[in-house]
């Protein structure tokens, strides 16, 4: 077509439309999805300006600004969660990402097809428990008494209710989760390595490279835009702890390390019926998680060429 004769963009767009009408049809349910659960809601963060109640409804509550932010700021509690919250955010960084990375390889490394789905089937297994039944084994398994206990008395350890322990409560949730998640979140790796050309690993093998170099130099940089991709996305929920498995496995005994800004926000919005009070923390998550969603897609951009825009 001609410089000037170029058809505008609702032509463009009805006549796209007519030729990928069913593809067109299947992305209604997807799109009224994200705008009914996701969009719509955002409504409702006007609250954590306002003095909500309910007989007065969003518009009709008072307007008060940033005075729940402020309240938040300089409460006793916001170093207390914020300070938990990163730590743990962080151990989960360092720990449970790398974990579905390397297993992914450990599994492709092996040899035996029939061994090989054996251990993913195992490792798949935990992520589709409920997440009570995953909370009460382990309480079971570290309460006194409890297997993990029985096992650890048996080597010179004393027998204590782990999860009573402040100092305990962050190691004990980390490895649940890596034992819980693992072998689910290894999938997306396992895909990224089926598509590395194994003619790869032939010639790394006539010029006289070991298992440890093939992975070095040929698997790690053929998985690393997956890596880099789930590694932004992981930044842009790095404050979402799972507040559920915190407030089923936490106690009063052990909030000054477990007690996070989601179970925070919680115990304020739903047990004590702050809604504003809690709506305006956690307002303040989400724009820190978008903050670092932004700076790592913009990080991993520069570094590596991988960004999901």
């Amino acid at each position: 077509m001609r410089k000037g004769t170029e058809a505008t963009f609702p032509t463009r767009f009805r006549r796209d439309f007519l030729l990928n009408k069913y593809l067109y049809l299947m992305m209604v349910p997807v799109v009224a999805y994200y705008l009914i659960f996701h969009y719509a809601p955002m409504y409702g963060a006007l609250i954590a300006f306002k003095e909500y109640t309910p007989n007065k409804g969003i518009l009709g509550s008072e307007w008060v600004g940033f005075q729940h932010f402020q309240e938040f700021f300089s409460s006793y509690y916001f170093w207390r969660i914020l300070k938990n919250t990163v730590i743990i955010s962080l151990y989960s960084l360092c720990f449970e990402f790398p974990a579905p990375i390397i297993l992914a390889i450990m599994i492709n490394e092996l040899a035996n097809k029939k061994f090989q789905r054996f251990v993913q089937t195992v490792t798949y297994m935990p992520y589709f428990i409920s997440l009570i039944v995953i909370a009460g084994m382990v309480k079971d398994f570290t309460n006194s008494g409890g297997l993990i206990n029985n096992l650890l008395t048996h080597v010179g350890f004393n027998d204590t209710a782990m999860l009573q322990k402040p100092e305990m409560f962050r190691t004990i949730y980390i490895l649940s989760e890596i034992w819980q998640k693992i072998g689910w979140e290894s999938i997306i790796y396992l895909a990224a390595l089926m598509s590395i050309d194994q003619e790869q690993y032939e010639a790394s093998k006539i010029d006289g490279a070991n298992r440890w170099k093939q992975i070095w130099h040929i698997t790690l940089p053929g998985i690393l835009p997956t890596i880099a991709i789930m590694f932004i996305l992981r930044m842009g929920n790095l404050l979402n702890v799972g507040f559920e498995k915190i407030i089923l496995l936490y106690n009063p005994s052990t909030y000054d390390t477990a007690d996070v800004i989601s179970s925070f926000v919680y115990r304020k919005g739903l047990l004590e019926f702050g809604w504003s009070y809690s709506s305006a923390v956690g307002l303040f998550n989400s724009v820190i998680n978008l903050a670092l969603l932004v700076t790592a897609n913009k990080i991993s951009k520069r570094v590596s060429e991988n960004s999901l825009w």
